[in-house]
């Protein structure tokens, strides 16, 4: 009997981010990466992942080496890897692609997986209203303001992204009050299913961004799934081709291999 195939979902690790131990939840997400089983046929990364990225044409962010050596194995050994910028790391500009084999992809984005549809993205900005977010975005998308930011040192432009990280409801220990029915992302998913073709109707709307844990039914059709944070939660999902299932990584961190034990004969 064929195993199925397995397709996971997490977002808003925010790697880089100095608040409950940083280095440990590296760690942690990165023993999350390598438990991914053989099964595994795509992982969807949907957004803040980090909590700055900004590339250079030759300088790439200090850290994060455990994260991108356990994605790199990931891609090697046959996992697609998807990758929706958020609105934290949002400034990659292919190397991603080219060291990783990362797939780079453009919030909403409808696929389709052993026959279930899904719309994917960071679930930021979209939707109705929230204008003064919106022209923000524009802001930090635009490709001339992105080349002018480029030519800050990189001690002063990673300085001022940090010191602004530390707005970060997350670092202040505040948590988002969702609107249910009121909410744009909400709004948005009901409005996108009258879009679909009777045949292509979405199964499940996934999205990051709000650090708020949530599934709820949508009044056209399907489902809205919102994923929580690393911070306090550890959450991703599941999908084995059935059901979509909300887990949480328990292991404390990336399982550390135990010393080499010398053999009889090399000891000294």
């Amino acid at each position: 009997m064929a195993e199925k195939n397995l397709y996971y979902f997490v977002s808003d690790i925010h790697l880089g981010l100095d608040y409950k131990d940083p280095a440990r939840r590296e760690r942690k997400f990165s023993g999350f990466l390598r438990s991914l089983p053989a099964e595994t046929k795509a992982l969807f990364l949907l957004g803040d992942i980090f909590d700055f990225w900004y590339e250079y044409k030759n300088v790439i962010p200090r850290g994060f080496t455990r994260t991108l050596g356990a994605l790199a194995q990931l891609h090697d050994r046959g996992t697609e890897i998807y990758f929706f910028n958020g609105n934290h790391d949002i400034w990659t500009y292919g190397y991603f692609e080219r060291e990783l084999g990362l797939v780079m992809k453009r919030q909403p984005y409808a696929v389709c997986l052993e026959g279930k549809w899904f719309c994917l993205g960071h679930g930021d900005g979209l939707g109705r209203g929230d204008r003064g977010y919106k022209f923000l975005k524009a802001v930090f998308n635009c490709r001339f303001l992105q080349v002018l930011f480029s030519g800050i040192h990189p001690r002063w432009a990673f300085g001022l992204a940090h010191a602004w990280s530390k707005h970060n409801r997350l670092a202040k220990g505040q948590q988002y009050a969702f609107r249910g029915e009121e909410e744009g992302i909400v709004r948005f998913s009901n409005e996108y299913q009258l879009c679909r073709e009777a045949d292509e109707k979405i199964d499940y709307f996934i999205f990051g961004h709000f650090h708020y844990k949530t599934r709820m039914p949508l009044k056209n059709g399907g489902e809205l799934v919102l994923l929580g944070e690393w911070i306090h939660n550890f959450d991703y999902l599941v999908f084995d081709g059935e059901n979509l299932v909300s887990r949480q990584y328990e292991a404390e961190e990336e399982p550390v291999a135990p010393e080499a034990v010398p053999e009889e004969g090399n000891r000294q």
